[in-house]
């Protein structure tokens, strides 16, 4: 399967641009760039068909995937998360190929993780590589606002050499291609995909909240659908067209102003990483570049998970899909 990728013939996707949230980079209609995945009516086109809303119920959850694969670019939405008791919900907006290469799929997700009332929403990030699901590269976060109370734009950023996260244009997490990671950095073109399912085995305190159907429907909006990169033709066979991402609009790199703004949001809102977790790993996968102000905090978050003490109560760590923090500003 591997080879037949290296034939694939890319399309240099360079599409009309329009004015949206990302500068000029083009927003698509549904229509235009996504079919529905599984839901039945509980997938909705509304406003034109430039939003979607995904509903997730007692009978099915519901989600949407892109039309075409892509070998890098820059893809976003638009989303508002379900209000009031979410426990169990999860809201994935993510790239992957897992259904093509079903033994070495990359990914790259957003998750949004419902929570019991009076608490926020939590946004996990995770990228996988060549099927390297065995080392969980997850980071978990809170928002510096309620993400269900209005549209809030999120972005991932892949290029040949680096990932990267954003959440209303401000960076939230950057993974840098290294020769450590190996073949683990994701490399195969992808589709686009958002879902809402019902995740109460591992979702919220490990399972411990359940989704409630009474507060059902769970509807998560999506708008601004931008799709920009290469785009690739599974039939046809040409080379890679990295040129089609060589646009203005598209960031290529972090400013000091955006390092600044990631590195307190990382200060104040993250609530796990990988790379600091002593329970799953004794030393730090290799990729990881260990921080020692993110290494104390940590500690002083969770110290039996970053700090490698005794747990007296079990806890297990779910993966997530087939396997806020204190209010202020940025």
């Amino acid at each position: 399967m591997v080879d037949s990728y290296l034939g694939f013939f890319v399309i240099c996707s360079v599409l009309a641009l329009a004015s949206g949230s990302s500068g000029n980079l083009p927003i698509l209609s549904f229509d235009e760039g996504y079919s529905q995945l599984f839901g039945d009516d509980n997938l909705m086109i509304v406003k034109d068909g430039k939003s979607v809303h995904i509903s997730l119920d007692e009978r099915t959850g519901s989600g949407f995937v892109s039309q075409d694969l892509y070998l890098h670019g820059f893809f976003s939405a638009s989303i508002k998360l379900p209000a009031d008791y979410t426990a169990g919900v999860v809201v994935a907006f993510y790239m992957s190929n897992g259904d093509i290469f079903e033994k070495n799929h990359d990914e790259l997700d957003f998750e949004f993780l419902g929570n019991i009332r009076g608490k926020d929403w939590r946004i996990q990030t995770n990228v996988y590589g060549n099927g390297s699901t065995s080392v969980g590269r997850e980071e978990r976060y809170g928002l510096w606002f309620d993400p269900s109370e209005d549209f809030h734009q999120y972005s991932i950023l892949w290029t040949e050499s680096q990932i990267i996260f954003y959440v209303d244009n401000v960076p939230i997490r950057k993974i840098k291609r290294t020769e450590a990671m190996g073949g683990d950095f994701p490399s195969k073109p992808m589709s686009l995909y958002a879902t809402i399912w019902d995740g109460s085995d591992w979702a919220t305190n490990g399972g411990r909240y359940r989704v409630s159907y009474k507060y059902a429907p769970y509807i998560a909006e999506f708008s601004d659908l931008i799709l920009h990169g290469c785009a690739v033709d599974p039939i046809e066979h040409s080379s890679k067209c990295d040129n089609a991402l060589n646009s203005e609009s598209i960031p290529t790199s972090i400013t000091p102003e955006q390092r600044t703004k990631m590195e307190n949001f990382r200060k104040k809102h993250m609530q796990y990483s990988y790379c600091y977790d002593r329970t799953r790993y004794k030393a730090p996968p290799p990729e990881c570049v260990i921080e020692p102000r993110e290494a104390e905090r940590l500690r002083g978050f969770d110290p039996v998970t970053f700090g490698g003490g005794r747990r007296h109560h079990g806890k297990r760590h779910h993966r997530s899909r087939s396997s806020r923090a204190e209010a202020t500003t940025i």
